[in-house]
């Protein structure tokens, strides 16, 4: 949500595990005169439930395989490293944005991912190395 304005007249697509973010944004949307914007929902998953993650990475496979997006910008998490990953096979520029809830150190996925993302940003000054994740600002 804090983000969102960065893309203001770009056709987007949301892939979230919270179906309760849909009405959020599209109500900023409207009330901002912009587009509204697409939603897909996967499973919520993590490294301690395979076959959820299993699951979430089909879905992820097959909404990268049939979007095609352009970039894909991520905050984090599972469902981002898969994105991030399947898009890079399509050409896709890719980001990640540590999340914003790792203050104290980067989140595993994160330093996972590192080496596929085009660029990587953490919003905690702290936490920037030259190699990356690189700090650019913070959004609270």
């Amino acid at each position: 949500m804090r983000l969102r304005k960065a893309w203001d007249g770009s056709l987007v697509t949301y892939v979230t595990t919270e179906p309760g973010l849909e009405e959020i944004v599209r109500f900023a949307a409207t009330n901002e005169g912009q587009p509204t914007p697409n939603f897909i929902w996967v499973t919520d998953a993590n490294l301690s439930e395979k076959l959820p993650l299993f699951r979430q990475l089909i879905q992820m496979f097959f909404i990268v395989l049939i979007q095609r997006p352009d970039v894909i910008i991520t905050t984090g998490a599972a469902p981002g490293y898969f994105a991030l990953r399947f898009g890079k096979l399509i050409g896709a520029r890719t980001i990640w944005i540590d999340s914003i809830a790792n203050a104290e150190e980067l989140s595993k996925s994160g330093k996972e991912v590192a080496k596929y993302a085009d660029l990587w940003l953490t919003q905690w000054e702290h936490l920037a190395r030259p190699e990356g994740p690189h700090h650019m600002g913070s959004v609270l």
